[in-house]
């Protein structure tokens, strides 16, 4: 089945943490516009696979997956080169990939600290600098995944607010620092999607919900169309973008 789009076609998309929620929604989108896509994962080997094989039906070896940890130099290296090996370039880098839990001030140890900073900074900074020379080959972009709450911190959640605000930061300076060769912009997602670990009960959502202006929760596609754009021709002259996506809730 051919793609729904071709606006990336012959275009390679690495999107970190990609086997499952807004990671496999942007990987999905990326592919329907005619990328060919490599789908990264941690511990989520058979989401992974299970994605690539839906893909690969659609259309033959156009989807690959790699496992690994990230959060140094050698993981970050090693990601871009098997990213690279298969298709002979890299487009698009996705840092979707991200730790997310609550970190109560009095509670938090050691562990949690390495683990927010490393997910969501330290990866994107090597997983970007390992990727660099071929993006620009290619005057390539960059998204990180940001957060509302990089603007407006989230109660009892100190440590992730802050690096993604962190995240912010990196992605308006490497924007600065890789032009004109590479774009780099970042989304900053709002209530697309309920934590995993059900630490939201119906009675918070539905709060939630109501102090968006636009009175819906969004919806991962509602994200995913929005990479594709910014990794798109039709997003030349966008670089240094944080764009909310959260149906007017920050205001």
């Amino acid at each position: 089945m051919p793609a729904k789009s071709s606006i990336l076609t012959n275009k390679v998309a690495l999107v970190t943490g990609s086997a499952k929620r807004l990671g496999a929604a942007s990987v999905r989108a990326l592919h329907s516009a005619g990328a060919n896509v490599v789908v990264h994962y941690h511990q989520s080997q058979s989401d992974a696979e299970q994605l690539v094989d839906e893909l690969n039906i659609l259309r033959a070896n156009s989807a690959m997956s790699v496992g690994t940890q990230l959060g140094t130099r050698d993981q970050a290296r090693w990601l871009v080169e098997q990213s690279v090996k298969r298709w002979q370039r890299l487009d698009v880098v996705v840092n979707n990939a991200s730790s997310f839990f609550s970190t109560p001030i009095g509670e938090i140890v050691d562990e949690d600290v390495a683990d927010l900073i490393t997910s969501n900074i330290t990866a994107p900074l090597f997983v970007t600098q390992a990727a660099q020379a071929e993006l620009a080959k290619r005057k390539g972009s960059v998204i990180n995944m940001v957060d509302i709450h990089a603007f407006k911190p989230y109660k009892n959640h100190m440590v992730y607010s802050a690096a993604k605000a962190a995240l912010a930061m990196l992605t308006q300076s490497m924007a600065a620092e890789l032009a004109p060769q590479i774009r780099v912009n970042g989304i900053a997602p709002g209530a697309i999607l309920w934590p995993e670990d059900g630490s939201l009960n119906a009675e918070q959502q539905r709060l939630k919900i109501a102090k968006i202006p636009l009175g819906r929760q969004g919806t991962p596609t509602d994200i995913a169309k929005l990479v594709v754009y910014l990794c798109s021709d039709a997003a030349e002259f966008i670089t240094g973008e944080i764009i909310k996506v959260d149906g007017g809730r920050s205001i």
